[in-house]
C-alpha cells in the first residue's frame, strides 16, 4: 500500500443529477452548468439518448455530442470511456434514464433473459443483469471527468385550488432509474421550469437552495467549491473536432457543434444560496432567451420524444404558463404533432356560452 496522503480537491469531479419531468428545462440546464463548471475553454461531450434533442442548442453552446441507439449499460460503460479517451472535461448523459427503460436497458434486458430462461422467472434473471447495472454505475462514479446526468420522473397529477379555481398541477415522483441510484452523486436537483431545487449536496453553499434561472454562475459556484477556488482552467487543452477514432462501438455518428462568434458573457462572480435561498443566476444580454422562450423550446423539443397521453398532458398544463401567443401557438402545433403521431384523438373543445361569445359571433 502507498500510504496516506493529504486530501485535495484540485482534483475532484462533479457528480451532478438533474431530475425532472418533461418540459422541465434538464438538457438547457445541464447544458449551462457544465460551461460554467469548465470554463470558456473546458471541452464538453454530450451523451444524447433524446434523438439529438441537445443539438437544438448548438447555436448557443460549444460541445461535441454522440448520439445513442441503444441503451444497455455496456453501451453507457463505452460512452464514459470514449469521453475519458478523448480528455474531455465534462460529460453530460442526456437521459440515464433511458439505461433503465430504454431499448436494450435493464428492464429489457431482464425481460428477454427471463423468456430464455426456463423458469420464466424476472427475480432470477436480475441475478445477470445486477451486475452489468453495478458495472455501468462504477464506471460513472469513477469517470475522470465531471459528470452530469438528466433523470426523468415518474408523473402524475394533483387537483389543487387557485383563486377559486381548481387546477391540476403536475408533481414529480421517483426518478426512473434504480431506487437509490441518486445517492451515488455529489448534487441532486429538481428541475421545474426555471427553478431548480437541491435536494441533495455535498456543496456547503447549495445547502437547501433553490435556485432560480440555474446557468453558468452555479456551474461556477461548483467548480469553485471544488477547486478551493483555485482556477484550473490553463491545464485544459481548448480543441474545436472531435479527434478521428472516437466512434462509439454501435456505430452512430458524432457531430461538433461550434459556438457563435461571440460568447455568453460569463457572471463577475458566483453566487453563495444560503439555507431556502432562491439565487437569480441567469446570463446576461440580448441573445440570451427568456423563462418563457426556455420553457417553450423545451416543450416542443419533448413533445417529440412524447411516449403516451400521460406525457402529452404534462406537456399541455407547463404549457399553460406561457402568455406570448405565437410561442402558445408553437407549443399547441407541438402537442397536436404528438397527439397525431400516438393515434391520441385529443378531447373536443367545450361549446361557448352565450356569455363567452364575442358580439358578431352569432
Amino acid at each position: 500500500m502507498a500510504g496516506f496522503q493529504k486530501a485535495t480537491k484540485k482534483r475532484a469531479r462533479l457528480r451532478l443529477a438533474l431530475i425532472g419531468p418533461s418540459g422541465s428545462g434538464k438538457t438547457y440546464t445541464a447544458l449551462r452548468l457544465a460551461r460554467g463548471l469548465v470554463g470558456p475553454t473546458g471541452r464538453i461531450a454530450v451523451g444524447d439518448t433524446e434523438n439529438e434533442s441537445a443539438s437544438k442548442y448548438a447555436d448557443r453552446f460549444e460541445f461535441d455530442t454522440q448520439p445513442m441507439t441503444r441503451f444497455s449499460p455496456r453501451d453507457f460503460i463505452a460512452l464514459i470511456a470514449d469521453a475519458a479517451r478523448e480528455k474531455y472535461d465534462c460529460l453530460i448523459i442526456d437521459s440515464l434514464s433511458h439505461a433503465w427503460m430504454g431499448r436494450g436497458g435493464a428492464l429489457e434486458m431482464v425481460d428477454q433473459v427471463a423468456k430464455q430462461s426456463k423458469s420464466k422467472n424476472s427475480f432470477d434473471a436480475w441475478r445477470s443483469v445486477t451486475p452489468e447495472h453495478n458495472a455501468m454505475v462504477d464506471a460513472l462514479i469513477r469517470a475522470p471527468m465531471h459528470l452530469i446526468v438528466t433523470m426523468r420522473v415518474k408523473t402524475e397529477y394533483v387537483v389543487e385550488e387557485v383563486n377559486g379555481k381548481k387546477t391540476p398541477r403536475k408533481i414529480g415522483l421517483a426518478p426512473v432509474q434504480r431506487d437509490g441510484l441518486e445517492y451515488e452523486f455529489d448534487v441532486v436537483a429538481d428541475m421545474d421550469g426555471a427553478e431548480l431545487v437541491v435536494t441533495k449536496t455535498r456543496c456547503p453553499a447549495l445547502q437547501k437552495a433553490v435556485v432560480i434561472e440555474p446557468g453558468e454562475t452555479l456551474g461556477a459556484t461548483l467548480g469553485a467549491w471544488l477547486t478551493d477556488g483555485v482556477d484550473t482552467t490553463d491545464e485544459r487543452r481548448p480543441t474545436t473536432q472531435l479527434p478521428a477514432g472516437a466512434m462509439p462501438a454501435e456505430g452512430t455518428s458524432v457531430a461538433h457543434h461550434p459556438l457563435p462568434h461571440e460568447q455568453p458573457a460569463h457572471p463577475d462572480s458566483a453566487a453563495s444560496p444560503g439555507d431556502g435561498q432562491a439565487v437569480g443566476n441567469g446570463l446576461h444580454g440580448a441573445d440570451v432567451p427568456s423563462e418563457e422562450e426556455m420553457l417553450a423550446e423545451s416543450i416542443i423539443q419533448e413533445c417529440e420524444h412524447a411516449r403516451d397521453e400521460t406525457d402529452i398532458r404534462a406537456l399541455s398544463a407547463n404549457g399553460k404558463r406561457i402568455v406570448d401567443p405565437a410561442r402558445r401557438k408553437a407549443v399547441a402545433t407541438a402537442i397536436h404533432a404528438a397527439l397525431k403521431r400516438l393515434g391520441i384523438v385529443p378531447p373536443p373543445k367545450p361549446p361557448q356560452s352565450a356569455q363567452q361569445r364575442q358580439p358578431g359571433q352569432d
